[in-house]
Order: C-alpha cells, then sequence, then structure tokens
C-alpha cells in the first residue's frame, strides 16, 4: 500500500501575503473557480485515467506525460496527472506546464510552497515515484572512517556552538524553561507558545531561522503561561504553574523536532483553533474579524508577517493568508499584552470560498490560525526618514500597522505618505481614520485615487502609471527613503518597476507580493 502524506499547507498567496513570487493570475473561463473544482473532482469522474489504480512511477514514464493533453508532474514524490486541472489553475496552463514530465517540486516552491496540494489533487493522484536502485545501493555503502591525526599535532580551536539551547529549573509550585538564543532577539515579537493537554510548544523565530522546543510534560499543569523577554541577552523565560506541589523528576517527554534549529522555511506551518470574538463592518464588502487566542497560546504577530486562516469546507480544506491589522488607527495597541488576539481585516468576495465561509461564522465559531509568516523586517526602518506607501485594495492591510510604527515608535521617520489606489470612493478602507490622522499628524499624508469614480470625485483618477509615481515620489537631499508595495499581483510588479525607474534600488523596496 501506497504511504499518501497527509499534511496539508495553506492555500495560493493572495495580495497580503508575504513573499518573493511574481506569479500572474490569469482570468479563468466561467464555471471554472476553486468552487467548481471541488465539484468536479468529487464528481467520481475518473481523473487520473487509471480507474482508481495507484501505480509506481518511473522517471521515465513521467517524462512521457509532457503535453497539455496528457500532463503528469511530480511534488514531493509523489505523481499527479494534472490535465484535468489546467482550466481550473488561477496561474494558467503555461505555469502548470513548466512541471509537465518532470519533478515540480523546486517550481511550485518558489512560487507558492503553501498550497494544500494534496487535498486539491487528491483526486488526480497517480502514485509515487519509483525509488532508483542506485540510490538504494549507495546507501547501503558505509562511509569512510575518519583518518585520525598523529598525537603530536595541535586540535584546532574548538568552534563556538551559536545554536541555541534551552535549561528549565522549578520550585513547589512553578516550572520554569528557558531559552538561550545565543543573539540579541527583536523586541517585536518571535516567541511563539502553545501549551494544550500536557503538550508544550514553544518556537523562537530568529530572523530566517526557528529554533523548537517540544515536550509532553511530566506533570499536569495550569492552562495560562507567562514569557518574559531579556532582548539585548537573547534570554527567553517561561513560567508554568503546577496543578500540584511537589518535584517534577524531568520537565518532560521530548516530541516531534524537539530541540531543533531549522530554515524557517523548512517548518511546517502549525495551526491553533481560535474563537471568533467580533466581526466589525468597514465598509460594503470587508469586515474586520476579531479572533481570541487559546488559553495556551502565547502569540504576538510582529508588524509585516501575516498568519494562515484554515477551514474544513465540503471536504476541502481552504487555507488563505491575511495580514494583521491593529483595532483602529487611532488606538495604539498594548503590545505588553500578547493574550488581545488578532484583528484581521478580510474583504469578502462573492465566490470566495473561504471569505463567505468566514463571513457566515457566528460569534464563538471556530477557525485555525497559524504562527506568523514572512519576510519583511522593521530593520531597514531603523535609519529610514522618508517612508512611501503605496497600497492598491486590501493591500493597505500591512500598511496600517507600519504607519502606527512611523508615528508613535520610530525616531528617524520625519515623513509617511501613503498613495492608497481603489476602484470607487466606497471601496476606500478606513477612509475617515486616514484623513482625521493627515489633519492631527504633519508627519503623515494620504492621497486617494481611483480608478472607477463618480462624477462628484474631486481626487485624482486612474491607475498606476509613471506620471503619478514621478510626482508621488521624491528624494529630499539627506533622506534615507523606502518604499512598501502591496496589492494584486500586476500592480505589485508594475509599481516596483515604475519605483526602481525613478532611481530606487532593492535595498530601498519591500514588496508584500500576491
Amino acid at each position: 500500500m501506497l504511504n499518501i502524506p497527509t499534511q496539508s499547507f495553506p492555500a495560493p498567496s493572495s495580495q497580503q501575503r508575504v513573499g518573493q513570487s511574481g506569479r500572474t493570475k490569469v482570468a479563468l473561463k466561467p464555471g471554472h473557480s476553486l468552487m467548481d473544482w471541488i465539484r468536479y473532482s468529487k464528481s467520481g469522474k475518473d481523473l487520473t485515467g487509471l480507474r482508481g489504480r495507484l501505480i509506481e512511477v518511473t522517471h521515465e514514464e513521467l517524462q512521457k506525460h509532457n503535453t497539455r493533453n496528457d500532463c503528469w508532474t511530480c511534488i514531493r514524490g509523489m505523481v499527479y496527472n494534472v490535465t484535468p486541472y489546467m482550466d481550473y489553475h488561477p496561474g494558467g496552463e503555461d505555469e502548470l506546464m513548466k512541471a509537465a514530465g518532470i519533478d515540480g517540486t523546486d517550481l511550485f516552491d518558489q512560487v507558492h510552497r503553501w498550497v494544500n496540494y494534496e487535498s486539491m489533487l487528491k483526486e488526480c493522484l497517480v502514485g509515487r515515484m519509483a525509488t532508483k536502485p542506485n540510490t538504494a545501493i549507495k546507501a547501503m555503502i558505509p562511509p569512510p572512517q575518519p583518518v585520525f591525526a598523529p598525537s603530536n599535532q595541535v586540535s584546532p580551536l574548538a568552534v563556538k556552538d551559536s545554536r541555541p539551547r534551552y535549561d528549565w529549573f522549578q520550585t513547589a509550585t512553578t516550572v520554569h524553561l528557558v531559552i538561550y538564543t545565543q543573539r540579541k532577539i527583536p523586541n517585536s515579537g518571535c516567541t511563539v507558545v502553545d501549551l494544550e493537554a500536557g503538550v508544550l510548544r514553544v518556537e523562537v523565530l530568529l530572523g530566517k531561522m526557528s529554533y523548537m522546543v517540544h515536550l509532553r510534560l511530566s506533570e499536569n499543569v495550569d492552562g495560562d503561561i507567562a514569557v518574559n523577554t531579556a532582548f539585548a541577552v537573547g534570554k527567553i523565560q517561561l513560567t508554568i504553574r503546577k496543578q500540584a506541589e511537589g518535584k517534577w523528576s524531568s520537565l518532560g517527554e521530548p516530541l516531534e523536532f524537539h530541540n531543533t534549529f531549522l530554515s524557517k522555511k523548512d517548518r511546517a506551518l502549525f495551526f491553533r483553533d481560535c474563537v471568533l470574538v467580533s466581526k466589525t463592518e468597514v465598509n460594503h464588502n470587508t469586515r474586520v474579524f476579531q479572533l481570541q487566542l487559546p488559553r495556551g497560546t502565547v502569540m504576538h504577530v510582529p508588524v509585516g508577517k501575516h498568519v494562515y486562516l484554515k477551514s474544513l469546507i465540503q471536504g476541502t480544506e481552504a487555507v488563505r493568508p491575511y495580514t494583521p491589522v491593529d483595532q483602529s488607527l487611532s488606538v495604539v495597541p498594548d503590545t505588553s499584552s500578547e493574550k488581545t488576539g488578532l484583528y484581521l481585516m478580510i474583504k469578502v468576495y462573492p465566490d470566495g470560498l473561504l471569505t463567505q465561509h468566514l463571513n457566515g461564522l457566528h460569534i464563538g465559531d471556530h477557525v485555525s490560525v497559524s504562527g506568523p509568516e514572512g519576510t519583511f523586517s522593521l530593520r531597514p526602518l531603523r535609519d529610514t526618514t522618508v517612508l512611501y506607501l503605496l497600497a492598491a485594495g486590501t493591500g493597505f492591510t500591512p500598511m496600517s500597522r507600519l504607519i502606527r510604527v512611523a508615528l508613535h515608535e520610530s525616531f528617524a521617520i520625519r515623513k509617511t505618505q501613503l498613495l492608497f489606489f481603489n476602484r470607487r470612493e466606497e471601496d476606500i478602507l478606513w477612509r475617515r481614520e486616514l484623513d482625521e490622522l493627515t489633519a492631527q499628524d504633519e508627519r503623515f499624508q494620504v492621497e486617494h485615487i481611483l480608478s472607477e469614480p463618480c462624477e462628484s470625485w474631486t481626487g485624482r483618477k486612474g491607475r498606476v502609471d509613471d506620471t503619478i509615481i514621478k510626482d508621488f515620489l521624491s528624494r529630499p537631499q539627506g533622506s534615507k527613503c523606502y518604499v512598501c508595495v502591496c496589492g494584486p499581483t500586476l500592480f505589485t510588479e508594475q509599481t516596483i518597476r515604475l519605483v526602481k525607474q525613478q532611481g530606487f534600488s532593492e535595498e530601498e523596496i519591500h514588496a508584500f507580493q500576491g
């Protein structure tokens, strides 16, 4: 029997996702939405052409299926017949054909490694790639034995181990876990703690790396956790209260990936169930969803990072990324408390599988939420004096918290300008708050540009182009500028190109890609 992987990955990127992909979406034919694909894949039709059989596929066999009407590809050792999916793929058939007849894992990871392809393509599964015989033979050959240096040679100095490590201690009523990261850590939130049913999972995000402690605790504990961080020395201490006084013989039993230090991109997403606390209308099609974290979870999403929401809808996992916002532009959040939950500004699309599901949730319903993801860093803003933000639609969401950082937390930024593109006046998110902020703080300016304005609109009209970018961007003498862009893929790509034409370098631009 084939061992079919069950791990699921989040779904394709949205305009809020932080990443480096440049995928272009195509207009799908009517009746070819994600929901239509789900219905079609569950129709009982034979999508593989193998009448339900699973086979082992050799490299030579995979290469034969490389045409538009007969297209197989391999992702992480599993082979799929993606021919029936061609017309449903948001990136178009040309993107799928790049992986026709070959192992497409690297191509897949470059564009959208979080897509839950196992769920979406499970009816297209042909089978597993056959193991090459020479691979097994090589595995049986023992490695060469080390040659020991003569005893009169001087041993090289030991290299200092910079990997994070942990220790623990206890009192009669509490147990304390201490993590030494071996480096300074950012004060914008880097520790995610989950305690559920006696299992403790701690993930410390250190740049592009992730350190994890994962244990089944020896004894029962209360659900609340206190986290204290000494940022300058890189020390994190967790305090948990024991349910019964006494001495523990050990902290607990190590679980999967315990005490590992991996690249963040190689760490699978971890979801926890959150409760919907409130839904607040922003405009005619956008809501702010407030989600409460579980009792045993401590998590702060840093500025510019996003989370994934996951729900099971009609037997298929729907997963999308969303960037948290603050409760409002006028209220400075209490960053000392990580139990306030998340505020997510989400546009509800008429044909959106997950957004329609979210909009139908009632207060008290649950939704699964991942930890922080994304590549954005506040480090370039440390010496930035002029911050330019260019957003289209819900691409405004990462900008909202950047505005707060620029006005309330940065001593260097002297001017923040937002260029906000929308279709119509009623589409502008938090317009009243943006206008009030402009009136209250001379360091902040916003300009709205509409592509489909009404006759009474007196502001600027049009779409992003060379003239608009020239008028918006300037480089005052002696200033250090930084530009952030977020919106639909085509908007982002065109905007970045135009910004670069104005003399801004890669290091001066960050794109929240879609």
